[in-house]
C-alpha cells in the first residue's frame, strides 16, 4: 500500500492516536535504505519509476495549507509514508518548518518520525531527530544475520553493532520499535534473538520500547505474527531492565 500524497490522513494509529502523515518519498513509488520483508508499502523494486520527491518548500506549503484549514483533531504530525523519511536531503530543514507550523496551529500535537535510523550517523539527521517529540527508531534484531534476512539493508556497509552504538546517542529520549514475526526464512522470536535485543535495549536506554507484530498485508504470504502472549512475555523482561514498554498486539 502506497500513500499517494505528501500530506495524508489523519488516520488512527495504534500508538500515536489521530495521526497526520507526512510522506517525503514519491507519491507513487518507494525510496528506503532498508527493504524489509514485512513493509506495508511493498518492496523497493515496486513502483520505482516514480523518483520525484517533494521539496522542502512544497512540504511546508502543503502542511501549512492543511493545518490552517482543518477542523480535525490531530494528536501527531507523523513522518512516515512510502519509505524512509530521513533520506530526504532537506530532512533537517523540513523538521524545523514543521515545528514552527505545529507551534502556530496545533501546539498540543506531537511531532513523530518513524525511521529505520540508518541515517543517524549524519549529524544533521541526528540533530533533527533530537528536536522532535517522538523519534521512533527501528530495531527488529540485534543479530547481523537476522537483520539481513528481515530488514535487508540496501548498503553492504550496514553494521548492527555500530548501529546500536549510534542509537545510544538518543538515550533517555528515543522510542525503540521492534516488530516480531516468524516465517520460512525469518524468525526473531527465539530466546537467542530476544536476549540479544534485551542487551541492545540495555545499551541504548530508550525512554520506551514498543513491541508489536504484523497486522497488515505484507509482500510475502509466508510471514506470521507473533502472539500477544509472546509479546507480553518479552515486555516483562524489558521492564526488568527498568525501561518503559508498550505492547501493541
Amino acid at each position: 500500500m502506497l500513500f499517494h500524497s505528501t500530506i495524508f490522513g489523519p488516520i488512527h494509529s495504534r500508538r500515536l492516536g489521530n495521526s497526520l502523515g507526512v510522506n517525503l518519498a514519491p507519491n507513487n513509488g518507494k525510496i528506503c535504505s532498508f527493504d524489509c520483508v514485512y513493509c506495508e508499502c511493498g518492496l523497493n523494486a515496486d513502483g520505482r519509476d516514480d523518483r520525484v520527491i517533494p521539496s522542502r518548500a512544497e512540504v511546508k506549503e502543503k502542511l501549512d495549507s492543511y493545518l490552517k484549514t482543518t477542523n480535525e483533531q490531530i494528536d501527531s504530525i507523523t513522518f512516515a509514508g512510502n519509505g524512509e523519511p530521513t533520506v530526504h536531503p532537506e530532512f533537517d530543514g523540513i523538521i524545523n518548518d514543521t515545528i514552527m507550523l505545529r507551534n502556530r496551529y496545533i501546539p498540543s500535537a506531537k511531532i513523530s518520525v518513524l525511521t529505520n535510523a540508518w541515517q543517524v550517523s549524519n549529524p544533521k539527521v541526528a540533530k533533527a531527530l533530537k528536536m522532535v517529540d517522538n523519534n521512533i527508531l527501528k530495531l527488529d534484531s540485534a543479530i547481523a544475520s537476522s537483520v539481513s534476512a528481515i530488514n535487508r539493508p540496501v548498503s553492504p556497509e550496514f553494521n548492527i553493532e555500530e548501529h546500536i552504538r549510534l542509537l545510544a546517542q538518543f538515550s533517555g529520549t528515543c522510542v525503540i520499535q521492534t516488530l516480531f514475526l516468524t516465517g520460512d526464512t525469518v524468525n526473531n522470536t527465539t530466546d537467542e534473538e530476544v536476549s540479544a535485543l534485551l542487551a541492545a535495549y540495555a545499551k541504548i536506554q530508550p525512554r520506551l520500547v514498543q513491541l508489536y507484530s504484523l497486522d497488515r498485508k505484507t509482500p510475502f504470504n509466508t510471514l506470521h505474527p507473533a502472539s500477544e502472549e509472546f509479546l507480553n512475555s518479552v515486555a516483562v523482561r524489558v521492564k526488568k531492565l527498568g525501561i518503559g514498554v508498550l505492547v501493541t498486539p
